[in-house]
C-alpha cells in the first residue's frame, strides 16, 4: 500500500501501467516466497522480519539507505505527471525482466542460506555457506538487489530516478565492507571463506 501511494500520488493518476507492472512483479514474487517458505523454512521468514540492527555501524547505514533511496520510488510518479522522461516501451519491459531476474537471484539465495537475515547478526547454529551462489560471489543477495533496484527506475519509466540508485549502490558497498568485517571477527570459518571466494558481488569484476 505504501509503495502504491509513493507511485500513484505523485503521478496523480492510476493510469500508470509501468507502476502496475512493477507492483505485479514485486508482490507476485513476494507472495510466492512467503507461501513457499512458510511451508519449507518458516525460520527464514522469521529472520527476514527482523529490522532492528544490533551493530551500531549498520544502524546508521540502514537509516541512510532508506533516506537516500526513497527518491527512487517517489521521483517516477512526478516524472510520469510532468513527462520528463520518454523511455521506449521495450526498454521498460526489458527492465521489468531484469527486476524479476534480480528477485529470482534473491530467492535462490534464500533457498541456499536459511540464515539470510535482514539484519547483520550471527545465529548460534550458523555456519559459513559456500555452496550454490555463494561459491561464485560472497554476497549473492546483494547481487540480486543491485540488479533489481538498479533497474527499478527504468522499469517505472524514469531516467531521473536513477539518482537514487547511485546512492543505493554507495550504501550497499559501505554495508558490504562493514558486514564482512563483522562476520570475519565473529563467524568461525568466514576469514577462510573470504580468501577462497575472491569476488564480492559481480563475478570477474568486484
Amino acid at each position: 500500500m505504501i509503495m502504491g501511494v509513493l507511485f500513484f500520488l505523485p503521478a496523480r493518476t492510476l493510469h500508470y501501467w509501468e507502476a502496475w507492472a512493477y507492483l505485479v512483479i514485486i508482490f507476485g514474487c513476494a507472495s510466492g516466497v512467503t507461501f513457499y517458505f512458510l511451508k519449507h523454512d518458516p525460520g527464514l521468514l522469521e529472520r527476514r522480519l527482523k529490522t532492528k540492527e544490533n551493530v551500531k555501524e549498520q544502524k546508521l547505514i540502514v537509516r541512510l539507505g532508506w533516506f537516500l533511496f526513497l527518491p527512487t520510488f517517489i521521483i517516477p510518479g512526478f516524472d510520469k505527471y510532468y513527462e520528463w522522461s520518454h523511455i521506449p516501451v521495450y526498454f521498460v519491459i526489458i527492465s521489468d525482466c531484469l527486476v524479476l531476474l534480480g528477485y529470482l537471484i534473491v530467492i535462490r539465495v534464500f533457498k541456499e542460506n536459511s540464515y539470510a537475515s535482514r539484519v547483520v547478526e550471527i545465529d548460534s547454529a550458523q555456519r559459513v555457506i559456500s555452496t550454490g551462489p555463494y561459491a561464485v560471489v560472497r554476497h549473492p543477495m546483494y547481487s540480486g538487489i543491485l540488479l533489481m533496484y538498479g533497474f527499478t527506475p527504468l522499469a517505472l519509466g524514469s531516467y531521473w530516478a536513477l539518482t537514487g540508485t547511485f546512492f543505493l549502490y554507495t550504501i550497499i558497498i559501505i554495508r558490504i565492507f562493514s558486514e564482512e568485517k563483522y562476520l570475519a571477527e565473529n563467524l568461525e570459518g568466514y576469514k577462510e571463506y573470504l580468501d577462497k571466494t575472491r569476488y564480492r558481488v559481480i563475478p570477474g569484476i568486484w
